[in-house]
């Protein structure tokens, strides 16, 4: 029965990331031996060894890709060069370049270094030279000619007294260059393939080199001379020099005498004697086929070892980008970092609190992250790429599938950590593509292959094993199942059903109840492509399928009918799994995203816009709160359900507004609009903002008021506010509000103090257009109203019936406020033209000084006055008698009487008109406000 308490998940967040940070080129390891710097592509990459976390990444603004880089001994500079020429310092614990400059190079610099003081830095070009630079007084030193073809190895010695380099270029010799007289001593001849690597001994008498040509040399430097050279029968990479005060017994070294360790294209770390040629020591790796260990581009092969003297440690480098390091004197495996996981094709949870993940990338070997510290173990078994994976109920057993079409388990120590093979069965006639394990205990794994057949395979009681033994496993039953491949298989929670999906685009039902016996129940007819995944309800009677053709579907066990369709993938559904106890669905696809559903609503809660390319890879963790997805974009990504924190947030969050609104309401009934106005803009509600700037505008004297408390306000406040600002100017409603606050700050702050606020242009640049609006909304208001202010005068000139008249006075004509607009003077002039009558002296068509309101109402007096008095002109005309005066009759008003009360009514209607210059020349609009 589902728990009614059960809260339906809401969103996850990325918890952590296994991403790709070394594709090829060169490795070094910090002087501390905390960090691993390496390439990849355009960046260098800096690794943190106790996490195996990115923690800084640096780039060139050209993208183009580093070719070398070099880190200074002191570990504080760290200089790169590009494609572009370019050579870059760079302050790399800030990801800030310090000083960038052009190589004197024709072509990429190959091979770099710095000298044991940290203020030589030699680079060796591809064109055949070498270059030395003082990166402290910022020139360059020396320029050594001489090398044929490509420089790839410069190292200085490490006493920097003798100011001695090393080269080795394609002539297979290794230079000496004497820096005093920027000339070659000598060429050290020895090699007849490429020099890989030199190592010094502490007193820096002996020099050891490696090379392709599978021998490695001893020299005696004050001779110059080849002291021995020793065959190691494969191509080295690198060689080391063991410190001689060690006891290295484990390994072999049993003698006082000179041991190096080499490092090659077989992959196996070997100890020699130096005096004796001999190999004291072998590193026994996992088991391989006779094929692959005759060949001599082994995946396993090393192509860098690099000493970590301190701690006594080696770090090694595989031709698969994996970076391993040993702990001296037994060189056991302390940790294993892969810097490239190819595209990802399956990926689950494992150990105890799902602590690991297995992950199926584009090969033959799984591997076993750490989540904590993203150590790799990697797994050797299969001989061909592995397709699917499945983790049994307990999370230390796993089943694994491949194109070599076999299947394994593998068992994890629970203590240890440490992942063995404990059986293996091939019995497929193709690739093996899906693989599935029994839900109750570990008792059967059940396989789909491209021969379109399932098979069940049981497990021995006992999996444990002695030795390289491992358990043979057979099938107990073998179904052809469908038309086409079979790409998915699932178990139900009891163990008594199997359903199968296929590229024939059904899915079908089937029984395991009968020992020996797969029978088929029904098939699951619907989807218009090829099935991708099939996954049983933990706890209804359904199934779900996801598809090619995009879509999700929910079936019934009892009748195959189709109950529920989920669409919303633009492209093929790789993976469906149930989540929250059944009621949610998480799906994966080709476009990258990851959709989490809820079934009851068929509503897609969140989408995830998880990887760049299709999510092979989807699983969720044993108690429901994380999720992983893996991806073609060789991308691993740990996610973590955040529902419960974020209601606990979103509920903390409403109870916090709640109050402070209580305390704003507070502070406005107190008139304390400052305050009032700070606390609206920490809540960041445009809305609300608004509100305490309309209610500060209803009081008197509000422009000072206004002024005086957006004045003090502090600089992002202010901020806030000028975005504000460009918010409510979209409005008419709210527009005079957001004229109002923008004169204060355009009349009193400088524009380059404006211009530094965040955002600033780009909301000056959008509050110019809807200030235009309006002003152009204003204009045409204003022009309506003078329009009809004439037409009232002309009719009241005309003269009208008493009854008409007395109605027309009774209509209030003063406007409801005093406005203040500001408008374009041109408009208002236009306006006030049209007020005038013939032969008007008015003296209105000259400029004005916007702050003379004085001038403005006399002027106005004056204009009323010519109005009124061409009236009474017109009025005497008629009523004029013998001697040019005026009748007047006790009993009745005269007509010069009314004439003058026209003139009163006239004057209480008259708008008056301001113009307004602009406040600030960066914001070159009119506007105005009320």
């Amino acid at each position: 029965m589902a728990n009614t308490n059960l809260q339906f998940k809401t969103n996850y967040v990325v918890d952590s990331k296994i991403e790709p940070f070394y594709k090829g080129g060169k490795v070094q390891i910090s002087k501390d031996e905390q960090y691993i710097f390496c390439t990849c592509e355009s960046r260098v990459n800096v690794l943190e060894i106790s996490t195996g976390k990115i923690v800084h990444s640096v780039q060139h603004d050209d993208q183009e890709d580093i070719t070398s880089f070099a880190l200074s001994c002191d570990d504080e500079m760290l200089v790169t060069a590009s494609r572009a020429l370019l050579l870059k310092q760079w302050d790399w614990r800030q990801a800030q370049c310090t000083r960038s400059w052009r190589a004197i190079h024709t072509v990429p610099v190959a091979s770099m270094t710095f000298d044991s003081t940290s203020t030589l830095v030699a680079t060796g070009g591809c064109d055949g030279t070498i270059k030395l630079w003082d990166v402290v007084k910022q020139y360059c030193t020396h320029n050594l000619k001489g090398s044929s073809g490509v420089v790839h190895l410069v190292q200085f010695h490490p006493d920097i007294s003798r100011l001695q380099l090393f080269s080795s270029s394609l002539d297979c010799g290794i230079r000496l260059w004497d820096l005093r007289s920027s000339q070659c001593v000598c060429v050290l001849q020895s090699h007849y393939s490429t020099v890989t690597s030199l190592s010094f001994s502490p007193d820096g008498c002996t020099m050891v080199s490696s090379g392709r040509d599978k021998i490695c040399t001893v020299w005696d430097l004050k001779t110059q001379k080849a002291k021995r050279t020793v065959p190691v029968y494969e191509a080295v990479e690198g060689v080391v020099l063991l410190p001689e005060d060690e006891d290295l017994s484990q390994i072999g070294v049993t003698s006082k005498d000179l041991h190096f360790i080499t490092a090659g294209s077989k992959g196996v770390l070997r100890v020699w004697e130096a005096s004796t040629a001999r190999c004291v020591y072998a590193q026994t790796l996992t088991a391989v086929s006779e094929e692959e260990e005759a060949k001599d581009d082994d995946p396993r092969g090393l192509t860098y070892l690099l000493p970590l003297p301190a701690s006594s440690r080696l770090a090694t480098v595989t031709a698969e980008h994996n970076i391993v390091l040993y702990q001296l004197p037994g060189l056991t495996t302390q940790q294993q970092f892969v810097g490239y996981n190819d595209e990802v094709l399956d990926v689950k949870f494992l150990g105890k609190g799902d602590s690991h993940i297995v992950v199926a990338t584009n090969s033959c070997q799984l591997k076993v992250f750490e989540l904590l510290t993203n150590s790799c173990q990697i797994l050797y078994g299969h001989t061909d790429t592995v397709l699917s994976l499945d983790v049994f109920k307990k999370g230390f057993l796993f089943a694994s599938c491949a194109k070599d079409r076999s299947v394994r388990v593998w068992q994890m120590d629970s203590d240890t950590g440490r992942v063995h093979c404990v059986a293996h069965g091939s019995n497929h006639a193709n690739a093996v593509g899906s693989i599935t394990c029994s839900r109750m205990k570990a008792s059967f794994v059940v396989s789909g292959s491209q021969d379109c057949t399932l098979k069940v395979w049981d497990l021995p009681a006992d999996l444990s094993t002695t030795g390289e033994d491992i358990h043979q496993l057979t099938p107990r039953a073998t179904e052809k199942a469908h038309d086409k491949d079979v790409n998915s298989v699932a178990v139900s929670p009891n163990d008594k059903l199997l359903a199968s999906g296929s590229q024939d685009r059904t899915a079908k039902l089937w029984s395991l109840a009968a020992e020996g016996i797969v029978g088929m129940l029904g098939v699951f007819r619907g989807h218009r492509r090829g099935v991708w995944a099939v996954c049983f309800s933990p706890v209804d009677q359904v199934l779900a399928t996801s598809s090619a053709d995009g879509v999700t579907k929910l079936w019934s066990l009892q009748d195959f009918s189709c109950l529920k369709t989920f669409e919303g993938h633009d492209a093929s559904v790789l993976k469906v799994i149930f989540v929250s106890r059944g009621t949610q669905l998480l799906t994966s696809g080709s476009d990258g995203l990851v959709k989490l559903w809820t079934i009851k609503t068929n509503e897609c809660v969140k989408t995830l816009d998880a990887h760049q390319d299709k999510v092979w890879g989807l699983h969720s963790s044993r108690n429901d709160d994380k999720m992983v997805t893996g991806s073609a974009d060789s991308n691993i990504t740990v996610w973590v359900d955040v529902t419960e924190v974020e209601l606990a947030e979103e509920q903390a969050k409403q109870e916090d507004q709640i109050l402070k609104q209580q305390e704003l309401s507070n502070l406005l009934h107190e008139k304390k609009y400052l305050k009032a106005l700070g606390l609206a803009i920490s809540l960041d509600q445009p809305r609300t903002v608004l509100t305490v700037i309309k209610a500060i505008r209803q009081v008197e004297n509000s422009h000072t008021l206004l002024e005086k408390t957006v004045l003090k306000l502090r600089v992002d406040q202010k901020e806030s506010l000028l975005r504000y600002c460009a918010v409510w100017n979209t409005n008419a409603r709210n527009c005079q509000d957001a004229q109002a606050v923008l004169q204060v700050l355009l009349t009193h702050l400088p524009p380059e103090e404006l211009l530094q606020y965040q955002g600033a242009r780009t909301h000056l640049e959008g509050l110019i257009p809807y200030t235009e609006r309006h002003m152009q909304r204003i204009g045409n208001l204003l022009q309506a109203s003078m329009f009809l202010n004439y037409m009232w005068q002309k009719m009241r000139v005309a003269g009208a019936p008493s009854s008409m008249g007395q109605d027309e006075e009774e209509m209030d004509t003063t406007p409801l406020a005093q406005p203040f607009f500001m408008v374009d003077k041109e408009k208002g002039m236009e306006s006030g033209d049209e007020e005038k009558q013939d032969g008007d002296d008015s003296d209105g068509g000259q400029d004005e000084d916007p702050n003379c309101p004085v001038k403005e109402q006399e002027e106005e007096e004056e204009e009323d006055d010519e109005v009124s008095a061409s009236k009474k002109a017109s009025a005497n005309n008629v009523l004029v008698e013998n001697g040019g005066s005026t009748k007047t009759n006790g009993d009745h008003h005269s007509e010069s009487e009314e004439s003058s009360e026209e003139e009163d009514l006239e004057d209480q209607t008259t708008v008056k008109v301001m113009k307004c210059l602009p406040v600030s020349s960066t914001l070159q609009c009119q506007t105005f406000a009320s």
